[in-house]
């Protein structure tokens, strides 16, 4: 088992799980993202855009699952340029009531399954995700996964409607230090963010 930190297009040297234990101490928080780290959400999140996407034009537009690239709001302007700005807030809000539709198409990522039922009995394990918090708790409760958990912080916007840092606000509401965070993070965007957060480079993880 091996995990690959990167951010800021850093690579370091690759950690193994013997590593991993050396570097949690019993004060040690956990910090878990969500999508594409504990849980590969990836396919289940293409069907609900697509089906959404369907319901809303109704144009039948050809779309093709790439496992390399999840399908974000980005891409759905990409595919659909001329897409009103109507049917795009429809389209997003149909994705998610149409995620529930898909939810047998998401998978455990069983290497931070394992961290995360070996370490929630000893250490405090936070899930810190942008996603809503609807979805969340639909996908926590489907793997029976809530009770792990010790804190969840979901996605927030700030009074402007801007992304807050999601590291930030929850080291800030727990009142702990970032030197004593772990993070197991995919998201480059995200790791970023951990890391103007103050957690050390050395600390966020991912698979």
């Amino acid at each position: 088992m091996h995990y690959l930190i990167i951010a800021k297009k850093i690579k370091i040297k690759m950690k193994t799980s013997q590593d991993i234990d050396c570097i949690i101490a019993t004060d040690t928080v956990l910090f878990f993202d969500m999508d594409g780290t504990l849980v590969d959400t990836d396919f289940a999140n293409f069907l609900s855009y697509k089906k959404a996407i369907d319901s809303v034009t109704m144009n039948g537009f050809e779309l093709t699952y790439n496992p390399n690239k999840r399908f974000n709001r980005s891409i759905l302007k990409n595919v659909i340029p001329n897409l009103s700005l109507i049917d795009y807030k429809r389209i997003i809000q149909e994705k998610e009531k149409f995620y529930t539709d898909f939810l047998n198409e998401t998978k455990l990522k069983k290497e931070v399954l394992d961290i995360l039922n070996k370490y929630s009995r000893t250490n405090k394990t936070v899930l810190v995700t942008n996603c809503r918090k609807d979805r969340v708790l639909l996908t926590l409760y489907h793997f029976k996964l809530t009770e792990k958990f010790s804190n969840i912080f979901y996605r927030q916007l700030s009074e402007n409607n801007t992304r807050i840092n999601k590291y930030q606000e929850a080291i800030s509401s727990l009142n702990i230090l970032p030197n004593s965070v772990i993070v197991f993070e995919n998201e480059k965007s995200e790791i970023s963010d951990a890391i103007n957060a103050g957690i050390s480079i050395n600390n966020i993880l991912i698979i």
